[in-house]
Order: structure tokens, then C-alpha cells, then sequence
């Protein structure tokens, strides 16, 4: 009997990632994030936080703008039906618009896109696509996943850092240059986001990749920006490693006396931090723990590259 499997074409070496990118993604549909009270009331329908609009009437949407015009132009009817996305579903509902001081007003606070910054991990020199964060991209209000429809990595510069203390972490500023793209975003999953890298690269910075049975407890280094586009190398300890978690193969604790000065430990914006090893990549900064800011998960490297390929 045959048994199906995959085989992943990812190279054995590629450019070590550590820069710090902006992230843009128009998502696919316009997601409801929210809701807000007029004239005391909240409006009535099936919706809730997460739900992806996608038609008012007969009408397809994709952006706010989309979704105002749509509803302009149904302003003569009581009830509008409004079809939407709730995970692999399709639902319809109807909806009623509030006139509130001469305004219609639909009672939904609503995101069609997201912005931030995170952390470049590698690019396969062979293929030219990237990885970066190694965790999905999510709504903040709603902690539901961002679908792709269009997206971009971008220049930024870090201004600043907010630290981290325990229970809350911390988060890097940016100042970003939105016209300055170093490729797309084709794929937002919870092993991070992908893309072809279409800027220069320096195709000698090459790296070798590591299997997870060659990754130890002990000493390492990751590698980020703290201030302007500088990458600097830091380093930390491996505490644990769990070859059967699905995201949180490396648990590790930040030892460089530098970066807890810069930083109080973890922070947003570092997801993506390059993990190397006696000379190998070996995964991804992920995670903070939040009740203890210096110490954080990291991702396999191996899981990054077959899902870049898939």
C-alpha cells in the first residue's frame, strides 16, 4: 500500500533575516470588530466580533469604502441583508441603519486592513520568498486572524522602545516608509507570514539550517533591531526543548545584560528574531511569557521553510 507524504524543496542554507519590517495587509472582506450604542441602542442582527462582511444585497465588498457606498445605496430599505464569513461558513443576516442627527449610522466598528511591525527571519535565496514573525498576524479586538486578500513588507526605522515589565510587555516604535517595499504577503498562518522578497539582498550572508534534533539546551543568540535599522546579535539560553509542540518548540530566557537594559526582555515587534545555534538557524523568536518578560518561545526554523513551500 502507498502512503502519501510530502517532500519540502527549501534550501539547507539561507539569508539570515534579523531586519526589522513593516507590515501591511488589506484583508479580504471587511471585518466587524465591534460595536457601538445610538440613541442608547445597540443595533440588532446575527453579526459579531470577527464576522467577515462580504455582500450588502447583491453587492460584493472588500473594503470600508466599499461597505459606506453599499449602504448608501440602499438607504430606502428597513431591513438590508448583509452576507458574511463566520470561519469556513457563509451566513446572511439583515441589518437596519440608525438615523442619528441627520447621519445613518450602522452601529459596527469595522477594519478592513491592519498595520505593524515585526521581524524578518530568513530568505530562501533559491526562491526568493520569505518568512517572517512566526506567528499569524491577528486582530487586535477580536483576536481572529487577518485573511489576505492583498499585502506588503515595508522599510521601517525603530525610534524607540517601550519596555518590557512583568505582565506587560513592551513594544518597539517605528517610523515607516510605506513606499518603500521589500516584497508582498501572499500567506498570514499561525507559523507566520510569507511572501516573495522582490528589494536587493546580500546573497552572501547565507546560513546553515539546522534540524531540530541538532538544537540544544544552552547558549545561543538571536538576532533584531532595537534602534534605527541596525541588527545586533544577542544572546540567550535554552531552557526546553519540545520537538511535539505544534509553535512552542524552544523555550529560552534572554541573558544578554545589553538588551534587558534596552528592552526589560521581550517585546513586540521582535517575533521573527532569527535563533541561531553553533553556527545554525534554528528557529524563530514567537512568544513572551508575560509573567516573566525575559523569557519567551521560539518556533523551529524547519516548520518556517515547509510552510513557505506549501
Amino acid at each position: 500500500m502507498l502512503f502519501p507524504f510530502s517532500v519540502y524543496a527549501y534550501s539547507s542554507e539561507v539569508i539570515l533575516g534579523g531586519s526589522t519590517i513593516g507590515i501591511d495587509i488589506e484583508s479580504n472582506g471587511v471585518m466587524v470588530i465591534g460595536f457601538y450604542q445610538i440613541n442608547g441602542k445597540y443595533h440588532k442582527s446575527d453579526l459579531i466580533e470577527g464576522d467577515i462582511i462580504t455582500k450588502v444585497e447583491d453587492t460584493s465588498i472588500e473594503t470600508i469604502e466599499d461597505l459606506s457606498q453599499a449602504l448608501e445605496n440602499n438607504l430606502n430599505k428597513d431591513n438590508i441583508q448583509i452576507t458574511f464569513k463566520r470561519g469556513n461558513k457563509e451566513l446572511t443576516t439583515n441589518i437596519s441603519l440608525f438615523l442619528d442627527s441627520g447621519v445613518y449610522k450602522t452601529g459596527l466598528y469595522v477594519k478592513d486592513g491592519i498595520t505593524g511591525i515585526g521581524t524578518l527571519t530568513f530568505i530562501d535565496p533559491e526562491s526568493n520568498t520569505y518568512g517572517a514573525l512566526g506567528h499569524e498576524v491577528l486582530e487586535s479586538s477580536t483576536s481572529k486572524i487577518v485573511e489576505v486578500k492583498t499585502g506588503s513588507i515595508f522599510k521601517n526605522e525603530i525610534t524607540s522602545i517601550d519596555e518590557s515589565t512583568n505582565g506587560s510587555p513592551g513594544s518597539k516604535n517605528a517610523k515607516f516608509y510605506y513606499n518603500t517595499t521589500y516584497g508582498d504577503i501572499t500567506k498570514n498562518t499561525k507559523y507566520g507570514i510569507y511572501g516573495t522578497y522582490t528589494d536587493e539582498y546580500n546573497k552572501d550572508n547565507l546560513i546553515e539550517i539546522a534540524d531540530p534534533t541538532e538544537v540544544k539546551i544552552g547558549s545561543a543568540t538571536i538576532y533584531t533591531v532595537l534602534e534605527d535599522e541596525k541588527v545586533e546579535e544577542f544572546t540567550i539560553e535554552i531552557t526546553k526543548i519540545n520537538e511535539n509542540s505544534e509553535i512552542k518548540n524552544i523555550a529560552f530566557a534572554i541573558t544578554d545584560e545589553n538588551l534587558l537594559k534596552k528592552t526589560g526582555g521581550i517585546v513586540q515587534g521582535m517575533s521573527g528574531s532569527p535563533i541561531v545555534q553553533n553556527g545554525k538557524l534554528i528557529g524563530a523568536v514567537t512568544h513572551v511569557i508575560t509573567d516573566n518578560v525575559t523569557t519567551g518561545y521560539g518556533l523551529f526554523i524547519t516548520t518556517m521553510l515547509e510552510e513557505s513551500e506549501k
